[in-house]
């Protein structure tokens, strides 16, 4: 591949100087007498001296607690099982509410709505009178509060109130289905559901409430539903089984507002596998963990302060939800935005990016493509003045995508491809304000994660493709698994493969400046001839095709080989003929290896997605082989497998 190590963004020493980063790099060289001159340094320290590392985060973050910790890790090889900051006590909700002032703190927009506006004063008058009235329902701490909410400011204000009782909080996307929604809620019985009457998307207001007396049918631990009036502003609730409206179950007369101070590793969140190959793995996160790692990452890697704006596009079904509210314990202002990115027309977005000065944009990797694909130029009608970073996740960024960035929506911008999961809530790699942008890559790995590419022998690897792995401990590993009393789902999740090692099971590749490359999951990676191939090597080059709005390539077992299918969506007007496959094919072996060339290539007119935006390689590869996906509500549009079933091509 050309250009791959093309650095297309450098920041300046005074950036540099400027960057929390940097600070807390010559914080810790000052506290720990060390002389660590870069990031390299900074890192290396960072994964061999692990419990100081963790104690200058705490220190530099200013977390607020009652009672401090009395050791930082108790052994940093135990993996799982490791107990972080054992004596805190501290209150989640408490961090993230400690701004108190008019500033703003949540600008909402929703789909072709005018924007609201909460300060931080607001916030916390909202999250006092809703804690008051869970509190007088009986709700305490280790109950589950759910929701079934549109990404909007009253989602965030009963997170809030959850967490100051110290109860657990998980949410799902309105636009679940109600089979995905049980799978999840099920698992976890909730005590109380907040859901929205409905929601829009490309102009079009969708019910919530019939959706919601299905599920409501199905979880009898719920006492109480909390609807709030979105879609309309009187909506008739009377349906809903235990149903109250947002403003009459807040309490006019609240208690002052206690926060539980509770263990580090007090449960806060459940979160969900994507559930694409049987029922989701239920994720619980602690308080503490989730905070001291999102804080490093905001400040320290996104250079976020008080001062900046951030936006990330995002349901509450996405880990990327948790991580943008956390920017609150910043003092940030925080844009949630709900409905979608291109309506009522594609420049939606980056109206809003000048409408709010947002800083930090961050979105998928998809929407990017898909901004190209329309062949917007945002640079040439918006300002973007104000845009510092922009983020991208959800699946690998391809080259091609960061050219388009630099030239069609901003020259001087740092660009932070990050990767991670909702296995960690937060990055393995990602962006640094310190360091330059290489085209395809991602800046760095993030401090206090040993993470290496590994073969199948459990080797590290440099300059070459491998397993992701993490060899010690972090803060931000589940807690456990919900319904695993003996761990051992949680165990198989990721320590099967390594013994006390992470294996997170994405393909990646370090390289000697410690960028990082990401190939897709490993479990979608081709292996024709015994060669392991990221997925994510192809659609880079096929992707950049004008005929091709979107392609996918899976493995399919034959004569006890593997040979690679190539499935293209073509933009209008283009047609697959023999001219275009061998124009194809020839692209993919100057650009990749013969290896990479798909024995087959064929046209298909829709490709399946998660809800959250990302490619489903592996139910394609099922179907194909004849075998059932059973869990099709993690997916955005299920209908399509329907086109990849008994294809005459590939017997």
């Amino acid at each position: 591949m050309n250009n791959m190590n093309q650095i297309l963004w450098t920041p300046s020493q005074d950036q540099i100087g400027a960057s929390q980063m940097d600070a807390f790099r010559k914080q810790v060289n000052a506290r720990f007498n060390l002389n660590l001159n870069n990031y390299h340094d900074l890192h290396q320290w960072s994964v061999t001296h692990i419990s100081d590392f963790w104690k200058a985060i705490w220190g530099y973050m200013a977390i607020e607690f009652s009672s401090d910790y009395t050791q930082v890790v108790d052994d940093e090889t135990k993996m799982p099982g490791a107990k972080w900051f054992e004596g805190a006590r501290f209150n989640f909700a408490e961090n993230l509410l400690r701004l108190r002032s008019d500033k703003p703190a949540i600008h909402f927009k929703g789909e072709a709505q005018p924007v609201r506006t909460l300060t931080y004063n607001e916030l916390f008058a909202a999250v006092e009178k809703l804690a008051s009235a869970l509190r007088e329902m009986g709700v305490q701490k280790d109950d589950r509060v759910a929701g079934f909410m549109p990404n909007m400011p009253e989602t965030i204000i009963a997170m809030l109130a959850t967490a100051s009782i110290g109860a657990i909080w998980s949410s799902s996307s309105p636009d679940f289905g109600i089979k995905g929604v049980l799978d999840r809620f099920t698992q976890i019985e909730p005590k109380v559901l907040f859901a929205a009457n409905g929601y829009f998307y490309n102009g079009k207001p969708f019910d919530s409430l019939e959706k919601l007396n299905s599920i409501l049918d199905q979880l009898p631990t719920v006492k109480q539903v909390v609807v709030t009036p979105y879609t309309e502003s009187h909506p008739d609730i009377s349906p809903v089984k235990n149903g109250i409206l947002w403003n009459d179950f807040l309490h006019d007369n609240p208690e002052k507002l206690e926060f539980e101070q509770l263990p580090f590793d007090h449960p806060l969140y459940i979160m969900y596998s994507s559930g694409t190959t049987g029922l989701p793995k239920s994720i619980v996160h602690g308080a503490g963990g989730t905070l001291i790692q999102h804080l490093k990452e905001l400040r320290l890697h996104g250079n976020i302060t008080m001062d900046d704006t951030v936006f990330y596009f995002t349901t509450c079904g996405w880990m990327m939800w948790n991580w943008l509210v956390s920017n609150l314990a910043i003092g940030a202002t925080i844009v949630l935005y709900d409905g979608s990115s291109f309506f009522p027309n594609p420049n939606t977005m980056w109206d809003m990016v000048d409408e709010l000065g947002i800083t930090h944009f961050g979105t998928s990797a998809k929407f990017i493509d898909a901004c190209r694909q329309e062949g917007l130029s945002p640079k040439d009608t918006h300002s973007l003045a104000s845009v510092k970073t922009i983020f991208s996740t959800g699946s690998p960024l391809v080259e091609e995508s960061f050219d388009y960035v630099y030239e069609h929506i901003k020259t001087d911008v740092q660009l932070s491809s990050i990767s991670g999961g909702t296995d960690i809530i937060s990055c393995f790699a990602g962006g640094n304000p310190t360091l330059p942008v290489h085209r395809g890559e991602l800046q760095c790995v993030g401090l206090g994660m040993d993470v290496a590419a590994f073969d199948d022998k459990g080797n590290a690897l440099k300059n070459e493709k491998g397993e992701l792995v993490c060899r010690k401990a972090f803060p931000s590993m589940p807690i456990y698994f919900w319904n695993d009393a003996d761990g051992q789902k949680y165990h198989n999740a990721y320590f099967d493969e390594f013994p006390s090692i992470w294996h997170h099971g994405d393909f990646i590749e370090v390289n000697e400046h410690g960028g990082v490359t990401i190939f897709g999951r490993s479990d979608a990676t081709l292996n024709p001839g015994g060669v392991r191939i990221g997925t994510a090597e192809i659609y880079r080059v096929v992707d950049a095709f004008e005929e091709v709005s979107d392609s996918l390539v899976v493995g399919q077992s034959i004569n006890g080989d593997e040979r690679a299918i190539l499935f293209v969506m073509l933009n209008e007007g283009s047609m697959l003929n023999e001219e275009l496959i061998s124009t194809i094919k020839k692209s993919i072996r100057s650009n990749c290896t013969p290896r990479h060339v798909p024995a087959i290539i064929l046209q298909t007119k829709d490709i399946p997605y998660t809800i959250n935006g990302k490619k489903v390689e592996i139910a394609v590869k099922k179907i194909i082989h004849g075998e059932e996906v059973t869990n099709q509500d993690a997916l955005a549009n299920p209908e399509s497998l329907e086109l990849y079933k008994n294809m005459i091509e590939l017997q």
